[in-house]
């Protein structure tokens, strides 16, 4: 029913620490999933360190960086059953990455049982 992509982002270059560049490469990479954006926040931490969120027509996109450790935290959230072929690379090329590890959660919703309420199928 929907999927969730967590890729770790090791090696990452300067962008880590660059709330700018981080909304941009977020920019891109949103629309490399066909999701449009509904809102987004971005803070900086000091001394270093970086969070963004974006809540995204299809759930949400989500950026949390370590530079000292040259470390990225990405989640991507999608209602859609599909995760888009090489997202994997474009995130190590917007991130600058020299490692990207990742792993897809499947989210079954029904496997509970429980049928939606005041919705006809």
């Amino acid at each position: 029913m929907a999927k969730q992509l967590v890729a770790d982002l090791y090696g990452c270059g300067e962008i880590i620490d660059d709330p700018k560049r981080i909304v941009e490469a977020a920019h891109t990479a949103i629309e490399y999933v066909g999701a449009g954006i509904v809102e987004e926040c971005v803070h900086e931490f000091e001394p270093i360190g970086v969070t963004y969120f974006a809540v995204i027509t299809t759930s949400h996109f989500s950026v949390h960086t370590w530079p000292e450790y040259g470390y990225a935290a990405i989640d991507i959230f999608s209602c859609s059953d599909t995760v888009v072929d090489g997202i994997a690379e474009k995130l190590k090329e917007l991130f600058e990455a020299k490692q990207v590890k990742v792993k897809v959660i499947e989210r079954d919703i029904s496997a509970g049982g429980i049928e939606p309420e005041g919705i006809e199928k």
